[in-house]
């Protein structure tokens, strides 16, 4: 059984940080590759960034050089460090889980609002 808990959301002006974090818990194989999606308001959930445990990382176009994921191995925890944040980053954001890089996620969290607004 794997666990996600994410925790970090909240609101925040446009140009500000904010940073996300994901406690996983479940087997080496299904925590293997981790990563964050988002869903805004009338819109398709969205991959946001993955991170392999062998440290293969993968951003969405809109958040490459604005967003950053890290992972500790050892405490399977990951975080996304989120930087100059627009408007267009609010959203649901979910913390995931799978076997493998490609596909949807296996295992979903429970997802935390990021609100970006003056």
């Amino acid at each position: 059984q794997v666990q996600l808990v994410e925790s970090g959301g909240g609101l925040v002006q446009p140009g500000g940080s904010l940073r996300l974090s994901c406690a996983a818990s479940g087997s080496r194989f299904s925590i293997n590759v981790l990563g964050w999606y988002r869903q805004a308001p009338g819109k398709e959930r969205e991959l946001v960034a993955t991170v392999s445990r062998g440290g293969t990382i993968n951003y969405e176009d809109s958040v490459k050089g604005r967003f950053t994921i890290s992972r500790d191995n050892a405490k399977n925890i990951i975080y996304l460090q989120m930087n100059s944040l627009k408007s267009e980053d609010t959203a649901v954001y979910y913390c995931t889980a799978g076997r493998f890089l490609t596909g949807r996620p296996e295992y979903w969290g429970q997802g935390t609002q990021v609100t970006v607004s003056l």
